[in-house]
């Protein structure tokens, strides 16, 4: 059963369609379960994009194959989206759902017209299919190319190469690897040669990196369908995508913001278990061991308490300033795991020695005070240092380790270091 959003969409969808089709014969209800199709599709859990197809061959099969039809569906979906849903996650859902939508469109505009006129299309116009079908192609707002089995362009319209920064006269003729990053062109080749060509039926999704006409790289989501051809044609791939460069740019942004410290800007405790779990999976030696260095800030409470968790951060920040630069020399990653406590992590193969060095350092880095205004701060840190093999090491029993020796450092004085051997 459609919802309010939905007759909202239906209704928005077929004022918008009536205009373009001056004798489209439909109401807000002949569009109902489409726009529910199509709503349903924008919430689902897990997303499907398939519906997009649904719903774009859905359209032309009622007759409505104006070109304005790709480009006023994307406005009316993206502002009734909008009123329920924001951020990246709805960015993403919109293209990849605008994707199957042009595929399904581009798809059962190609079958008609391959099919011969007993597939009539009712329309106020009263050209050809192969008029209509070419108004839809150029004017389309998302990128559509047609291909041979090896590759090569066949046609493209004016959406792909917006999308690539070149005339549409230049792509015909030419390799679709040529505007591929060198380092996807494998990637593509196995999907298409490997799976989509040798079985001569189905659709193969990417998302990959596109090298633009200016040298700039982007990057695209894209639906490649086999398509057998009738009589005298040949089989083609039918090439339907969209630009997901800024969609890419905020999941990668937001992939980082979860792993770094806000405060700091060092790595977080979930970027740490991830390069220790990275670490451990690499082939090592039989020997070879991983040191960690947890350091905690001895007396930080007192800072806090007396001058306010605004001073508290200033001073954070110097601490993790000064602790980074001194273990940063060796290469090795400082990480703030939360409160007043970090970690230096000292990757394999690690000598007891150079375990030695890192908590030495850390501890010299903090011999100056810290002067805040007319404020001085000495700020001494207990470090618990472990060397532990990597074979066998468990990134959460590691810092639990590490985590002990840092609190046997504090109860035998403070403002001092101990290295401790696990396993």
């Amino acid at each position: 059963m459609i919802d309010l959003v939905g007759i909202l969409l239906a209704r928005a969808w077929w004022q918008a369609l009536a205009a373009v089709h001056r004798v489209y014969e439909g109401t807000p209800d002949s569009l109902s379960d489409l726009a529910g199709a199509l709503v349903d599709g924008l919430e689902s859990d897990p997303f499907d994009a398939e519906v997009g197809v649904h719903v774009g061959a859905g359209l032309v099969a009622a007759g409505l194959t104006d070109p304005a039809v790709l480009g006023t569906t994307a406005q009316i979906l993206s502002a009734v989206g909008g009123t329920h849903h924001s951020g990246p996650e709805l960015s993403d859902r919109l293209a990849r759902l605008m994707v199957g939508f042009g595929q399904g469109y581009g798809m059962e505009m190609h079958r008609r017209r391959e099919s011969g006129p007993q597939m009539t299309v009712r329309s106020a116009s009263s050209s050809t299919p192969d008029e209509r079908f070419r108004v839809v192609f150029d004017n389309a707002a998302i990128a559509i190319a047609i291909g041979d089995t090896d590759g090569v362009l066949l046609d493209a319209n004016r959406g792909l190469a917006e999308m690539i920064g070149v005339p549409i006269e230049a792509l015909r003729g030419v390799s679709v690897y040529d505007f591929a990053h060198p380092e996807d062109r494998d990637a593509i080749r196995g999907l298409v040669y490997g799976e989509l060509v040798p079985n001569r039926r189905g659709t193969v999704k990417l998302e990959q990196r596109l090298m633009r006409a200016d040298g700039s790289s982007g990057w695209a989501s894209f639906a490649i369908t086999f398509v057998s051809g009738v009589g005298r044609h040949a089989d083609y791939l039918l090439a339907v995508g969209e630009d997901v460069t800024e969609q890419h740019r905020l999941r990668e942004e937001l992939y980082a913001q979860a792993r770094l410290d806000p405060l700091t800007g060092l790595p977080n405790r979930r970027c740490l278990l991830e390069r220790l779990t990275a670490m451990i999976a690499r082939p090592h030696r039989g020997d070879a061991r991983i040191g960690l260095c947890f350091v905690d800030i001895d007396g930080f409470k007192r800072v806090n308490d007396c001058y306010g968790h605004g001073t508290g951060d200033q001073v954070l920040v110097e601490v993790a300033t000064r602790l980074d630069a001194a273990v940063r020399a060796r290469g090795y990653p400082l990480v703030r795991i939360g409160g007043d406590e970090f970690i230096a992590l000292i990757p394999p193969p690690a000598e007891r020695a150079d375990v030695v060095a890192a908590a030495a350092e850390l501890k010299s880095a903090l011999a100056d005070d810290i002067a805040l205004g007319d404020r001085v701060f000495r700020i001494a840190v207990s470090t618990g240092a472990v060397l532990a093999p990597v074979s066998g090491a468990e990134p959460d029993v590691l810092l639990a380790a590490a985590d002990a020796a840092m609190r046997r450092a504090k109860a035998s004085g403070k403002d001092r270091w101990v290295v401790e051997h696990v396993g």
